[in-house]
């Protein structure tokens, strides 16, 4: 089976044209095409270019976090919560979540945390430069994803 890994510089940006990311002044970020390691929509286009070019993806919030799922908002009663003082935008990690938990309102008993992702429902805009495609190594195909230069770094 042979599969590539593909690097790349982005500057992500939201419908306003607010930077929510960047690689820029760091490494690039690699993936290895079909392993699920960057958001569908952004995979789908990399593949199609070639090392050098440059291209603005934009990517429906289906095709990136997902839409926003009103069923993963949980009201918690605030003594169940790890911390005195709450407030809206404060982030919990619970061991049941594969991402954190974002406190979006508080009330004299309760907290409401958001269990989404933090993109969720968000329509993006990515400035992406193809740096780098290159035959994935044979530890990376056994791990499912591509590692940086200098291996996988357990």
């Amino acid at each position: 089976m042979s599969a590539k890994v593909y690097s790349f510089h982005y500057t992500l940006t939201n419908a306003a044209g607010q930077v929510l990311d960047t690689s820029n002044g760091g490494e690039p970020l690699l993936f290895m095409a079909g392993s699920g390691q960057i958001i569908p929509g952004l995979a789908a286009e990399l593949v199609l270019m070639d090392m050098g070019d440059r291209k603005k993806v934009e990517v429906k919030a289906a095709d990136a976090y997902g839409e926003h799922d009103p069923a993963q908002l949980i009201e918690v009663p605030l003594d169940k919560l790890p911390k005195d003082k709450i407030e809206v935008g404060d982030q919990f990690q619970a061991s049941n979540q594969p991402g954190p938990l974002t406190v979006t309102s508080v009330t004299e008993t309760h907290a409401t945390l958001d269990a989404n992702h933090p993109l969720a429902g968000m329509d993006l805009t990515f400035d992406v430069e193809l740096t780098g495609v290159r035959e994935a190594t044979e530890e990376e195909l056994a791990h499912g994803h591509a590692h940086g230069p200098g291996g996988h770094g357990h």
